[in-house]
């Protein structure tokens, strides 16, 4: 049992962690955004940020539980 809640916690990290990461990439955009005002941009820029660190979290996790599945 505890292998099948590995297996489904590693899917569940990995879509986070790659939600996180299309966010991060779209906060980037909007933070180089010549355009839009420079509280945008800085606010764009902090999300990005803490995208990447969730991002990270969520790919440790990921492969945490991975290996936790095989064994």
């Amino acid at each position: 049992m505890d292998k099948i809640n590995n297996a489904a916690n590693y899917v569940a990290d990995s879509v986070k962690s790659a939600t996180n990461a299309g966010s991060k990439e779209a906060n980037k955009e909007v933070a180089k955004d010549n355009n839009a005002s420079l509280g945008t941009r800085a606010s764009a820029a902090k999300d990005a940020v803490g995208d990447k660190v969730d991002e990270k979290k969520y790919d440790t996790s990921a492969n945490v539980n991975k290996e936790a599945a095989k064994h």
